[in-house]
């Protein structure tokens, strides 16, 4: 069990970095800013230490990117048409931040919070935020929790909300993986068993249907390789994909040849959105300084459905007192 001040922000709130886990298996370093997986460092198929997934240097760059590298995002993750819809007899609104569209909660989401930190132990940690009633313009007051759990070969988190009032919850790791640190993810294969995606517009809504994978660029039923997926997808992946299936269960693999690393997704939420950071220019620095070039990372965030609360056919976001929204995510290693 480590802890130690990481940064402050602005209004002098200190952020800590914990560190969790024992080398030769996983160790992840998590900020208290945005429950944050800030490092995640294994032993790949070389017998070499290595960090495996994308995250800044310092407060300042976190707050200031638009990428939310490892953050826990809140309430809503994804996208919610024109941020805003109705619930319960009235309309909710958030905030825009996204070309006209409330992305990851708005602009002052969970990532930008200082989470509390209830429980900390060499291979667990607990952590606490109380996003209270009207935050970004949802109702009721959420306590939310983010148990990170270190063990085997594996990283679990469990994602869990209450509330006092009727609103919605999505909540995902937006953490980004390169497995061989060759600067982008092209070299990676990746592997996805869903059967359907969900076609979005030019601003990244969805279009209201699921469409078979079959004879697209979203087939990864077989381990495909980026490079050659991304040369026929301007831009990249930014889509949600339907898993099949129910409960805790494989969602995703991705492996590199160069480390000879695998990592395996599991979840239990009905999508996963795949993001190859195909936004990214450069301009942003990673955790040794060195900028963050297109299609850097992959992020693979296991949730509910993207702007959910417009189709009351797809799972519902929606959590009312009593009841506990929960997420669980794990991510195994292999070599």
């Amino acid at each position: 069990m480590k802890a130690a001040t990481f940064g402050a922000l602005p209004d002098g709130g200190r952020v800590d970095r914990l560190v969790l886990g024992e080398a030769p298996g996983p160790v992840v370093h998590v900020l208290t800013l945005g429950a944050t997986i800030h490092r995640l460092e294994v032993t790949d198929g070389h017998g070499r230490r290595r960090n495996v997934v994308l995250g800044h240097p310092d407060v300042a760059t976190y707050l200031d990117s638009p990428y939310y590298l490892g953050a826990v995002v809140g309430r809503y993750a994804n996208r919610i048409a024109g941020g805003r819809f109705d619930l319960d007899g009235r309309t909710v609104r958030v905030p825009a931040n996204d070309r006209g569209h409330a992305l990851h909660g708005g602009p002052d989401g969970f990532d930008r919070r200082l989470w509390d930190v209830l429980e900390l132990g060499s291979h667990r940690a607990v952590l606490r935020l109380v996003s209270p009633d009207g935050d970004m313009g949802f109702p009721g007051t959420v306590e939310a929790t983010a148990t990170y759990e270190v063990t085997g070969n594996a990283v679990r988190l469990v994602l869990e909300a209450v509330t006092d009032q009727t609103t919605v919850v999505n909540l995902t790791s937006h953490v980004y993986f390169d497995l061989d640190g060759a600067g982008t993810i092209e070299g990676h294969r990746l592997w996805v068993p869903a059967d359907r995606w969900t076609p979005v517009d030019e601003t990244g809504i969805p279009r209201g249907t699921h469409e078979p994978v079959d004879g697209t660029p979203f087939d990864l039923r077989q381990p495909a390789s980026l490079a050659a997926r991304l040369a026929v997808l301007p831009g990249g992946y930014d889509h949600n994909f339907v898993v099949g299936g129910s409960g805790p269960r494989p969602v995703a693999a991705l492996e590199s040849p160069a480390s000879r690393l695998r990592v395996e997704v599991g979840a239990d939420q009905p999508g996963l959105q795949v993001f190859t950071g195909g936004t990214f220019d450069g301009t942003r620095p990673d955790v040794d300084g060195r900028s963050l070039p297109r299609y850097a990372g992959v992020a693979l965030e296991p949730q509910l459905f993207p702007d959910s609360p417009h189709h009351p056919s797809w799972p519902s976001p929606v959590l009312v007192p009593g009841d506990t929204y929960r997420s669980g995510i794990e991510w195994s290693f292999s070599t």
